[in-house]
């Protein structure tokens, strides 16, 4: 596994690139130990992230606390910043296990800090009521005065008054619980009447969340992207690895369903996954990198993508991940890739 490293004095931004015998050639990032790696606007957020935010889905859940603490350690390390959880993960269990680890390493200051509300089972929906009481209740596990970027999700709840919604959001903006808003799950037309309101002051949404990867194309490439061009919208995809598949480790029916994520993933061994994790192979063999290293650059290489959100089980795993941020890929390998998943 080919780890990058830079010196102690880089700056937080994007390194200078050596020369290199590829023109894909990795182009460094900070390693264990050294600082604070990669840093990329958020949209207009005002917030900086590295390009990669390490997602918490799996925390309380299939990841016990001293495993989850390991990996939010081994990300950081590696200069990560940005840390997304929900509420409705693990029950609020992932909101306890960040809080813990951001008071015991004393990280509070340096993270950037992303929570999805409006799936907890005591406080569902975007009602007024509701989405207090769920920040109030994210605030509390996480032990933090403040979310910096909240994502309103609509999948459980896409009828509640939006101008209700936004205006909740105004007050919890002033009252300083709240830095940037972000969407999961809005519709395109959701969007643009969130900006029409936003013209007449209410909050502006900033960021979106769309499940999307190689796989999982369909729901983002339309209409949705061409909304988050027009908006300038800071697009953070979930699900960037689809469960596990799209980094190479599960290539046969028997392997995924020793997973706890089997369903899915043995939904994807079909002619058409086969064909990506080819071209994945092809191209990771190409740049000596990891299959889910390149299955990350390739998102970073999508228009409007800023930072994909991804999970994990496993502190080693990051090494890997951290790599994709690191790598940018020729304009005939993003077009193998493409072309496999279509």
């Amino acid at each position: 596994m080919r780890l990058f490293s830079v010196g102690a004095g880089t700056p937080p931004e994007r390194a200078q690139a050596q020369p290199a015998e590829h023109p894909s050639a990795p182009i460094p990032i900070v390693g264990p130990g050294v600082g604070e790696g990669i840093r990329v606007p958020l949209g207009e957020t005002g917030f900086d992230t590295f390009p990669l935010m390490l997602g918490a889905a799996e925390f309380g859940w299939n990841v016990d606390l001293e495993t989850s603490h390991g990996i939010l350690d081994r990300y950081i390390e590696f200069g990560g910043n940005a840390i997304h959880t929900a509420d409705g993960f693990s029950g609020g269990r992932s909101e306890h296990i960040i809080g813990q680890w951001l008071r015991s390493r004393g990280r509070r200051d340096n993270a950037l800090l992303s929570v999805r509300i409006g799936a907890h089972a005591d406080n569902p929906g975007l009602g007024s009521t509701n989405l207090v009481r769920a920040v109030e209740g994210s605030l509390t596990r996480l032990g933090v005065e403040r979310v910096d970027v909240l994502y309103l999700d609509a999948t459980l709840d896409a009828t509640t008054n939006l101008e209700d919604t936004l205006a909740t959001v105004e007050w919890l903006v002033e009252a300083g619980k709240v830095g940037a808003l972000g969407a999961y799950g809005f519709a395109p037309e959701r969007l643009v009447e969130a900006r029409i309101l936003a013209s007449a002051g209410y909050p502006r949404v900033q960021v979106i969340d769309s499940p999307y990867n190689l796989i999982r194309r369909q729901a983002f490439e339309g209409d949705l992207r061409l909304v988050a061009g027009a908006q300038n919208l800071a697009v953070t995809p979930s699900h960037a690895l689809e469960h596990g598949f799209l980094s190479g480790r599960h290539r046969s029916k028997s392997v995924a369903s020793r997973g706890v994520r089997g369903e899915q993933l043995r939904g994807n061994l079909n002619r058409r996954g086969t064909k990506v994790l080819k071209a994945l192979d092809q191209v990771a063999a190409e740049l000596d990198l990891p299959v889910a290293a390149v299955s990350i650059a390739w998102l970073l290489a999508q228009r409007t993508v800023v930072a994909p959100i991804v999970n994990t089980f496993a502190a080693e795993h990051v090494d890997e991940l951290m790599q994709g941020a690191g790598v940018a890929l020729s304009r005939a390998q993003i077009a193998d890739l493409t072309r496999a998943g279509n």
